[in-house]
């Protein structure tokens, strides 16, 4: 019987932050109506806010399930580059990138900052702070690197995609933005790396 409950919540939490998701990329945040929201899934306003608390809760769960799926993507291109450096570099370029999709830019980029804050204080960063920082740590290790300070180089490089990401969304000309901000991304990591590499 327990299960049986947990699974239904679960299910309506699901459809929620689908409805949700599909609301706030076509009306954004503010324009969104909960009531139609909600009637489009079959449920109550109860429903969201016993499972969200208010309309700020259902933003922050859509944000942390699109962050999350754009880490794995990041951390995807990451795993296929043919060597650390070359991930590193993938990873950043792939985040930046993602600003172009109209959902990532409107949700995560647009009304997630102006609802929920700064994005580099979201829980979600903190998984990505931690993987750059051992991504630099073995870039150092291994003399790819200059020697830096894994955690405060990964705090720089992870806050220039954030801050890249965030101009191309703000930009009147995304597509000619993104092309200055990969390139000037990429000279700027490319400054970490040692005389050998």
């Amino acid at each position: 019987m327990a299960k049986k409950r947990t699974e239904m919540v679960e299910e309506t939490r699901a459809k929620l932050i689908q409805a949700a998701r599909a609301a706030f990329a076509a009306k954004g945040y503010a324009d969104a109506s909960m009531d139609e929201l909600t009637a489009t899934v079959g449920l109550t306003r109860g429903a969201l806010y016993h499972n969200f608390g208010d309309k700020k809760g259902l933003l922050q769960a859509v944000v942390d399930q699109i962050d999350s799926e754009m880490a794995l993507r990041a951390r995807t291109e990451q795993e296929l580059a043919p060597n650390a450096w070359l991930g590193l570099l993938a990873e950043g370029v792939a985040y930046i990138e993602m600003a172009l999709e109209p959902e990532v830019q409107r949700i995560v980029l647009k009304d997630g900052p102006a609802v929920l804050g700064d994005p580099s204080q979201w829980p979600s960063q903190n998984e990505c702070l931690l993987r750059t920082t051992q991504t630099i740590q073995a870039l150092v290790d291994d003399e790819i690197i200059k020697p830096v300070d894994a955690e405060a180089m990964a705090r720089l490089i992870n806050g220039a995609a954030l801050n890249a990401a965030l101009w191309i969304a703000a930009s009147d000309e995304p597509a000619a933005v993104l092309v200055k901000a990969v390139d000037a991304f990429r000279q700027l990591a490319s400054g970490l790396l040692t005389t050998n590499s």
